[in-house]
C-alpha cells in the first residue's frame, strides 16, 4: 500500500513508477483530487471548531451570559451541524477508512519500483545478472522428468488425476525420500545462515491475506474456504510476513530472518496449454520460504544477500542457473525489486525459475502495521519487508532428476544429500 504522503509529496515519482510498470498514471490525478477533498474538511472541520470556541469563549466574556448565549445559539447550532458534516465527510474520504475510494485507490497501486529495476514490459526483456555453472553435455538425449519418474516408478500422475484432477503428482518411494531430503537440506542450510524455522498455519484469515498484498489482486487464483472465510496460503511468505503485524520491534533485533517449509496452494497455473505436464506448475506444490524484516536503509543489501542464499543451494547441489532482473512490466504488484533465480532443464534446453527473491519495501509493512523502533523513545517507522524461495520443491526435484540423469534412466543422487536419503543412486 502506497504512503498517501509519498504521493503528495512526490505524485511524479509515482506516475513514472506506473508507466515503467506499463500502467496509464491518470489515477494519480484522482488520488490527489480525492486526497484534496480530504483535506478540505478536515479544514473545515478545524475552522468551525475555532469558531465554535470563539462564539463560546463571547458568551462566557459577556455581562448577560444568558442572552449571549441565546443570542448566539441559532450559529452554534449550525456550526455543530456542520461540524458533523464534515467529520463525516473526512471519514468516508481518509486513506484509512475501510472501502473509502481514496484507500481503494492507494490499495490498488502496485509498490514504486527501484530505479535500479530495468525498463521493459515483460519476461523477455529482462535481463541477466549472472551465471553460474556449466550446463552438462549429454552424450544422449536427455529425458524429461516425467518420463524418468514414471519409468522409475517413483511420479505417478495418472493416479494424482484419479484422486485430484489435473496438475496434481504422487511421489512414491525414493522420490518420497529424495523430496524430503531436500526439505531438509534446505532448512538445515537456512539454520545455519541464521533464520528461524517457523511452522505457521496453512489457512489464514482474509485481513491477513489483504495483509501482504494477496487481496485482492490475486483473488482468483487462491483456494478458499467460503464457510469460515480463511484462505489456504500461496506461500508462506503470507503468513511469514504478517507474523509481526501490528507490532513495534525493537531496532537493535532486526534484521529478522524466518525460513518455513510449507505446502502452497494456487488455483492458477499458469498460461493455457504451458507447462502441462509434470512438476512445472501444480495446484498444490511444496517449498521453503525465506522472509526478513530489514531496516529500511539496508534493505536493498539486504535483498542481495537473501538471493544469495537462495542462489548457494543451488551452487550445492551442483544446478547450473543464471539470476535474472525481472524489468519493470515483469516485476510483482507488492515488489519494489525481483531477481529471479533459473535452473537449466536439460530437456527443454532451457532455464526455467526456480526462486523468486523480492524487496516489498514498507508496501506490505505499511498494511499489515509492522514497525520498529530505533530506540525506545524514538518515533515507530515501518519495516522493509523481503522473500524469496529458498527453494520451490517440486522444481529442484525435476532439475535434479533432469540434470543427473544416466543412460540407463537411472538418476545419481546429489553428494549433498546422500546422507538425507541413505541412498546415492535411483534405479
Amino acid at each position: 500500500m502506497l504512503d498517501i504522503v509519498l504521493v503528495r509529496r512526490d505524485p511524479n515519482r509515482v506516475r513514472h513508477s506506473a508507466k515503467r510498470r506499463g500502467i496509464a498514471p491518470s489515477f494519480v490525478d484522482e488520488i490527489l483530487r480525492l486526497d484534496a477533498e480530504y483535506r478540505s474538511a478536515l479544514a473545515s472541520v478545524e475552522s468551525a471548531k475555532a469558531e465554535k470556541n470563539r462564539l463560546s469563549a463571547e458568551i462566557g466574556k459577556a455581562a448577560d451570559k444568558a442572552a449571549a448565549a441565546r443570542d448566539l445559539r441559532p450559529k452554534l447550532d449550525e456550526l455543530g451541524t456542520r461540524i458533523a458534516a464534515d467529520e463525516e465527510r473526512a471519514r468516508a474520504l481518509a486513506p484509512d477508512t475501510e472501502g473509502s475510494p481514496l484507500r481503494e485507490l492507494l490499495t490498488n497501486t502496485p509498490n514504486l519500483l527501484d530505479e535500479s529495476v530495468p525498463d521493459g514490459s515483460d519476461s523477455e526483456q529482462n535481463v541477466t545478472v549472472r551465471a553460474w555453472g556449466t550446463p552438462r553435455a549429454f552424450d544422449f538425449t536427455p529425458k524429461p522428468h516425467w518420463e524418468l519418474g514414471e519409468a522409475l516408478g517413483i511420479l505417478d500422475f495418472e493416479r494424482a488425476a484419479k484422486l485430484s484432477g489435473s496438475r496434481f503428482a504422487v511421489l512414491t518411494g525414493k522420490g518420497a525420500r529424495l523430496s524430503r531430503a531436500l526439505v531438509q537440506f534446505f532448512l538445515d542450510r537456512a539454520n545455519e545462515r541464521g533464520y528461524l524455522e517457523v511452522i505457521p498455519p496453512l489457512l489464514v484469515t482474509r485481513a491477513t491475506m489483504w495483509n501482504t498484498g494477496q487481496l485482492t489482486k490475486f483473488a482468483d487464483a487462491m483456494f478458499q474456504d467460503t464457510d469460515a472465510d480463511l484462505f489456504m496460503i500461496p506461500t508462506a511468505e503470507v503468513p511469514l510476513t504478517a507474523l509481526h503485524g501490528d507490532e513495534i520491534l525493537a531496532g537493535d533485533t532486526l534484521p529478522r530472518k524466518m525460513a518455513a517449509y510449507t505446502p502452497c496452494f494456487r488455483k492458477e497455473a499458469g498460461a493455457a496449454g504451458k507447462d502441462t505436464r509434470g512438476l512445472i506448475r501444480q495446484h498444490q506444490f511444496e517449498k521453503v520460504e525465506l522472509v526478513w524484516l530489514a531496516l529500511p536503509e539496508s534493505s536493498f543489501e539486504a535483498l542481495e544477500a537473501l538471493t544469495r542464499d537462495a542462489e548457494t543451494l543451488l551452487q550445492d547441489l551442483g544446478l547450473p542457473y543464471r539470476v535474472m532482473s525481472l524489468c519493470a512490466g515483469d516485476t510483482s504488484f507488492n515488489s519494489s525489486k525481483t531477481y529471479d533465480l533459473e535452473v537449466w532443464l536439460p530437456s527443454a534446453q532451457s532455464y526455467r525459475e526456480i526462486s523468486s527473491c523480492s524487496n516489498c519495501t514498507d508496501f506490505q509493512a505499511r498494511r499489515a502495521g509492522i514497525r520498529f523502533r530505533r530506540d525506545p523513545k524514538a518515533k515507530p517507522e515501518l519495516v522493509h519487508t523481503l522473500n524469496g524461495s529458498g527453494l520451490a520443491l517440486g522444481r529442484t526435484l525435476l532439475a535434479v532428476m533432469e540434470n543427473y540423469q544416466q543412460a540407463d534412466g537411472t538418476i545419481v543422487v546429489p553428494e549433498v544429500l546422500r546422507r538425507y536419503t541413505g541412498f546415492d543412486t535411483i534405479a
